[in-house]
């Protein structure tokens, strides 16, 4: 097994576990009490929470990036998988255990991140909407990452 790939994963592993724990600090504050659609029709005058939601919405992203995008295509290839679309890669990590729910709910997550973008400030309800579904796609991402974590270790292609 090469030993840059299995350095990446171990860097990748590392930066996810910290983006998990952003991600979960954030969610916890923007989500102290509901995100409804009259709480994000103020975020024209609250800085404050405008600044949670713009946390929340690129920590959500970058976990999901991160963890789809790099490490998972980096375990695949330690594990000698053939890597394929992000779709059949998703399958894949589904098949080994490490995805609760499937593929789609991965994709319908990554959605989320557009639409939370695109409808910011046009449509508060649309927006609460959205950010509400991303808030319960967290546990989705957060235990993606730590499920990879705790793969890798048990088949020692990382120590840490």
């Amino acid at each position: 097994m090469s030993q840059g790939l299995r350095t990446r994963l171990a860097f990748l592993l590392e930066t996810v576990a910290l983006e998990s724990e952003h991600l979960l600090a954030t969610d916890g504050r923007l989500f102290a009490e509901p995100f409804t659609a009259e709480r994000a029709a103020t975020l024209t005058t609250d800085d404050a929470l405008a600044e949670r939601l713009d946390a929340f919405t690129a920590r959500f992203g970058r976990l999901q990036d991160t963890a789809g995008d790099k490490l998972l295509p980096t375990l695949l290839q330690l594990l000698g998988e053939p890597l394929g679309s992000a779709l059949d890669n998703l399958e894949r990590a589904a098949r080994l255990g490490l995805l609760s729910g499937d593929s789609e709910d991965w994709m319908a997550a990554r959605a989320l991140r557009n639409r939370m973008v695109h409808d910011y400030i046009r449509n508060p309800a649309l927006l609460s909407e959205a950010v509400s579904a991303a808030h319960a796609a967290v546990p989705m991402l957060v235990h993606f990452a730590a499920s990879c974590r705790e793969y890798a270790v048990a088949r020692r292609l990382t120590s840490r």
